[in-house]
């Protein structure tokens, strides 16, 4: 499997989310200027050809802006998980950078409650209906 960038694929990830009703949409917030991000991105791939039923998206939070409204992301990464038919997520915060505790709560299927007082992006609506605005 892939993963998807909104600003090159959002009919892709649209299609993905709809193709894999059972399966869950695994978004990485991530910053271009972020170090750490840049080496996450390189496991985050590995890991999405482990887990071929969900959809992986990377998401910068300054070239989307717009689409993510007023979110403030201290640390990085932070990931959000969720149906990919939509509802409520399964989890939503910052993860330590070694991807094998992402792949270790994707393996368990494991929902945790977001971070206490996070508001929660609706990245699944912009997504699912092909990331217009990009």
């Amino acid at each position: 499997m892939t993963v998807y960038f909104p600003e090159q694929d959002p009919g892709a990830i649209a299609q993905a989310l709809a193709a894999r009703p059972q399966g869950r949409l695994v978004a990485c917030l991530c910053a271009a200027w972020c170090g750490t991000c840049g080496a996450y991105l390189k496991a985050f791939t590995a890991l999405a050809a482990r887990f071929p039923g969900d959809c992986f998206v990377w998401i910068d939070v300054e070239t989307h802006a717009d689409q993510l409204g007023d979110l403030d992301i201290d640390n990085f990464p932070t990931v959000l998980v969720q149906p990919a038919a939509g509802g409520a997520p399964q989890f939503y915060g910052t993860l330590l950078p070694h991807i094998e505790v992402l792949e270790r709560m994707l393996a368990r299927g494991v929902s945790m409650p977001a971070m206490p007082g996070a508001e929660v992006p609706d990245v699944h609506q912009w997504l699912a209906h092909g990331a217009s605005g990009t």
